[in-house]
């Protein structure tokens, strides 16, 4: 997320900043006391009708996603008025399968602190708007009340909308072009007064910043490390248990066949033939592991090769959707195309899936997104130690998000985000 600092203030007070202000206070006051009146009524309803009918618990888990709804639409409008730099309001998620993980999911979006001083800007864009409202109805009536000594007939007092003041006829002119100048400086404070106001709730503080990007950090150091560590002892694995035994075979096979090479040459070419073909396929056990490590075709010629690579290799068909327009970093096209690789060789493994999908895009603000679907089993969950933990913690050591969901019965589904200029 990208945010201003301070010394960029001034842009708040610019005069189509302050005009747009004013117009979508205006618009606020109406719109958004419809929707907290709304939210009021979702949040009675749902705790009246919790002990009742039990329905009550769908109403109020509704409030919640209308608050979210409320406080992304906050966030989008100041951004799309003001231009703070704040990034789009997304919604939560556990990341944990099942039920548990669903209700921890619903508690983390209640909690969520961008969502709720979203919806404080707009409590306060909707007093504001009202506040606008009043003033721009006083407005209008101080520059009618300028031309009414072009009315016939005498009126003797005028009543000034918005204020309540009566001003009589004599004084029409002067209070109505008195009444018009502070309505409207009225006006350009409060939409200064909204600028500022919002920029304190919806921007974080510069030590705020400072802090959130040393803990994003410190997070993605402790991800890479722990991903560095499961990758050595998937390689060390590996090697203990496939390629090793495979070599010492291969020695004791020659053994073998040197002892009988001068009594039993038959039976020596047999064991040194034997040998070769266990060497052949330890050389193909070193490539894929070598691959497993670095792919160079990733490297040599993008993304979208290396996964048509890997889903021709793949045992079950696999049905490739990647739209990349360009190259993101290096680092950015690894944890991704290692999240593929390895949901498809659990796919493969543990799934019984009959057919994988996979989606790789680009996003707007650089994000490059892929989602890789099944239609197994199910039931693959997170093991500290295990693959998928291994490819969470690469995801977060280039910054960026990893999803699981898998319920028992299926479908699985494996969705990562990164930043592509990482």
């Amino acid at each position: 997320m990208t945010t201003t600092t301070s010394d960029q203030a001034p842009r708040v007070f610019t005069p189509a900043r302050v005009l747009g202000a004013i117009a979508q206070l205006a618009a606020a006051g109406v719109v958004w006391a419809i929707a907290f009146g709304v939210l009021f009524a979702l949040l009675a309803s749902g705790i009246g009708l919790t002990f009742a009918f039990g329905v009550g618990l769908v109403i109020l888990l509704g409030f919640i996603y209308a608050l979210f709804a409320l406080g992304w639409l906050e966030t989008a409008r100041v951004e799309g008025l003001y231009g703070f730099g704040i990034a789009p309001l997304a919604p939560r998620s556990s990341g944990r399968p099942g039920f548990t993980g669903w209700l921890h999911t619903v508690w983390l979006q209640f909690i969520d602190g961008r969502m709720w001083r979203g919806v404080a800007s707009a409590a306060v864009a909707a007093v504001l708007g009202w506040a606008t409202l009043s003033l721009i109805s006083v407005t209008a009536s101080g520059i009618a009340m300028v031309f009414t000594p072009l009315l016939p007939g005498d009126p003797g007092t005028l009543l000034l909308q918005g204020s309540g003041l009566e001003i009589p006829a004599a004084w029409a002119v002067a209070g109505g072009i008195i009444a018009a100048l502070v309505s409207i400086a009225g006006l350009i404070g409060l939409a200064a007064l909204h600028g500022v106001l919002v920029r304190g709730i919806l921007v974080p503080s510069r030590e705020a910043q400072l802090a959130a990007a040393a803990r994003t950090a410190q997070a993605q150091r402790g991800g890479a490390v722990r991903a560095a560590d499961v990758e050595r002892t998937r390689i060390e694995r590996d090697l203990h248990d496939g390629v090793q035994p495979r070599l010492v075979s291969v020695g004791m096979t020659l053994g073998m066949a040197q002892q009988k090479i001068d009594d039993d040459p038959d039976a020596a070419k047999q064991l040194i033939a034997e040998a070769h073909t266990s060497t052949k396929a330890a050389i193909t056990e070193l490539r894929q592991l070598a691959r497993g490590i670095h792919t160079s075709v990733l490297d040599d010629r993008g993304l979208d090769a290396a996964l048509s690579a890997l889903a021709a290799r793949s045992p079950i068909p696999v049905v490739l959707d990647a739209r990349i327009t360009q190259r993101c970093s290096q680092p950015a096209e690894a944890a991704v195309y290692f999240v593929i690789a390895e949901s498809l060789t659990n796919a493969a493994k543990h799934s019984r899936a009959a057919e994988c999908r996979v989606l790789v895009r680009q996003r707007e603000g650089g994000i490059l997104w892929a989602r890789v679907e099944d239609n197994g089993i199910g039931g693959a969950t997170v093991v500290p130690g295990g693959g998928l933990d291994g490819l969470s913690n690469r995801v977060l050591g280039v910054g960026g998000t990893l999803r699981v969901d898998s319920p028992v019965g299926g479908p699985t589904s494996v969705e990562v985000s990164v930043p592509c200029a990482y």
